[in-house]
This record gives structure tokens, C-alpha cells and sequence, in this order.
């Protein structure tokens, strides 16, 4: 009778644990993680290993000596925001700004919520935006990726920068695109300049596709957000194709699209119901082309995202999801 256990049911039993789910999120990752590695060389090799070794670090050590329980580093969630962390910098950030990044990340972010599940914002995203404020040369920092044996990087800009910049100056939007030699092909197999995890469209897509297979996350998030961008760029768009940029050069530059499949489809940082789901989505893309069009910062989607975290409570309170066994 001792090995009775007495809990309320349902008693439903799964194969699936969160080690299970985080360890299919790495392996998502990996397409990216190797073509960010094969574009932007060893340096950005090293920000990978800092940014997970960081994290995984800091993670235990909070459970050990701050939290006195055993150490959680064994669920893999460490190991994924250091992959998504690292994804979200330039290659050539020092490591003792990834270390910075990593502290925030799980040490702030995270553990103080009481850590997983418990937390209210992506933690990788709030690493992200505290370093892009307070370091903000070593974060706008961009480099043209020459591969993995290549020669030294050139110091570049972004798609997005270069275009804001050049509407600045009185260009227009197929001016800028041209001058720059932006074609299709380049921006979605490899997107020059940016974070490490900008560099191909194609990758993410990839590991998106495994993660749907899965069945590890529900697309209808990363779907309506890049509805969102379409719909509302497309209609800009229409209205003035001089100074706005057309849907697919917003859906394939900057972050948008490591963002909608990984980081907006957290399962604790985003809604429970498809309804909530939905509209988390609809948020994140309209404030992120809100912000690239009439913002400061070139890039929205970040923000966006952690302004709909914010959300996620009201949500799930506004559309509740079916009750188990009810019909």
C-alpha cells in the first residue's frame, strides 16, 4: 500500500514530458543553429556554446543555492532558451555580453517566477531586449556572413536598417531594394545581415514543419501572426508602394519568422485555447509592423511578442478551453 498513489483524476498516462518537448525543440533548432554556424564562422560557434553552457549554468546554480531544490537543467528548457538567446544576437557579440544575457534570461526571466511554467515573459526575449538597451553598439553591430573558412565579415546593416535608413534620405522602397540587390532568393536562403538566427528563412521553416510533425506545438499562433504581417503590409502597401515594403520582403527579413515559430509559440508565454491563440497572433503581427513602420527601432518583433506575454492571462481568461471530457 505504500506504492499507492492517490491523485485526482483523469489518469491519463503519455510517453510526452517536458524533456521529451524541449529536447524535439533542439532538434528544430539544429537546421538553423548549423547554417548560422556554416554562414558566420567559429565566432558564432562560441556564442552558441556561451549563451547554452550560460544559461544551464545559471539555471542550476539558482536551483541549488537560491531556490535549495534539485536542479531542473535536465528538462532541456535551459538548453533551449541558450539556443534561442544566442539565435537572437550578432555573431560577433562578446561572451561576456552573451554571459550578461544568459543571467538575465534565466536568473531574472525565469527563475524568479519560480521557473518553468511559472514564468510570464519568453525568457530568451527579455535576455534579447535588455542587451539591445543597455549594450546597444555591440547589439546593432551587424556583419555580411563569409562562411565558416571564409575571410574576416564585413561590417553591414540589415535588410530592415538599410531600408528605414534609405526612407529616411528620400528613397523609396524599390529603389533601396535594388540598389542593395535584395532578390527572393537571397532573402529566403540566405538573408544577409542580421542575428545569426535571420540567416535562412529555409532552416526555420524546417525545423517548424518538424516541430508541427511533432505535434509539439499547434500552428494556428505562427500562422496568424504571419497572416497578421501579410494583410497589414499588403495594404500599406497598396496604398503607398513607395515607402512601405511588400508582404514577402516583411514575412522573410529580420526576426519574424524564428519569432512566430519558436519563441511565439511557447507553451507557458502563450494562450491555451485556439481562439486565445489566434489572437495573441493577430497582436504580435500587427504591433511588429506597427513598430517597423512608424517605430524607432527598425525591428518590432521582440517587443511585440513580450507586449502580448502581458496578455496571455486575459486570454486565457476570456476564452477558456473545453474541459476535459465535457462535450
Amino acid at each position: 500500500m505504500d506504492r499507492l498513489l492517490v491523485s485526482p483524476s483523469p489518469h491519463l498516462h503519455s510517453r510526452t514530458s517536458t524533456k521529451v518537448l524541449m529536447r524535439d525543440v533542439v532538434i528544430a533548432l539544429m537546421p538553423a543553429v548549423i547554417v548560422s554556424v556554416v554562414f558566420y564562422g567559429w565566432k558564432e560557434l562560441l556564442v552558441l556554446l556561451t549563451s547554452v553552457v550560460s544559461c544551464m549554468a545559471v539555471e542550476h546554480l539558482v536551483c541549488k543555492y537560491l531556490m535549495h531544490t534539485r536542479s531542473t537543467v535536465g528538462d532541456w528548457s535551459a538548453a533551449v532558451t541558450g539556443l534561442l538567446l544566442a539565435l537572437n544576437l550578432p555573431y560577433s557579440t562578446p561572451w561576456w555580453i552573451v554571459l550578461i544575457g544568459a543571467v538575465v534570461s534565466i536568473g531574472v526571466a525565469k527563475m524568479t517566477f519560480g521557473g518553468l511554467g511559472q514564468n510570464v515573459f519568453n525568457p530568451a526575449l527579455v535576455g534579447r531586449v535588455f542587451l539591445l538597451i543597455s549594450f546597444p553598439t555591440y547589439m546593432t553591430h551587424w556583419e555580411i556572413p563569409h562562411g565558416l573558412f571564409g575571410i574576416d565579415a564585413v561590417t553591414g546593416s540589415t535588410p530592415l536598417g538599410i531600408i528605414k535608413e534609405g526612407l529616411l534620405q528620400g528613397g523609396s522602397t524599390s529603389e533601396i531594394m535594388a540598389n542593395n540587390d535584395y532578390s527572393w532568393f537571397d532573402m529566403t536562403f540566405a538573408n544577409i545581415g542580421g542575428t545569426s538566427g535571420e540567416v535562412c528563412a529555409v532552416a526555420i521553416l524546417v525545423g517548424f514543419i518538424y516541430l508541427c510533425v511533432r505535434k509539439v506545438i499547434k500552428p494556428w499562433i505562427t500562422i496568424s501572426i504571419l497572416a497578421t504581417v501579410a494583410a497589414v503590409s499588403a495594404v500599406f502597401w497598396a496604398v503607398d508602394p513607395a515607402q512601405f515594403t511588400p508582404p514577402l520582403f516583411n514575412i522573410l527579413s529580420g526576426g519574424l519568422l524564428l519569432g512566430a515559430c519558436f519563441m511565439a509559440t511557447d507553451y507557458v508565454t502563450s494562450p491555451m485555447s485556439v481562439k486565445g491563440g489566434v489572437i495573441f497572433g493577430v497582436g504580435i503581427g500587427f504591433i511588429t509592423m506597427m513598430i517597423r513602420y512608424f517605430g524607432s527601432y527598425p525591428e518590432g518583433v521582440s517587443f511585440a511578442i513580450l507586449i502580448m506575454n502581458s496578455t496571455v492571462p486575459l486570454l486565457d481568461r476570456a476564452f477558456h478551453q473545453k474541459k476535459f471530457g465535457r462535450a
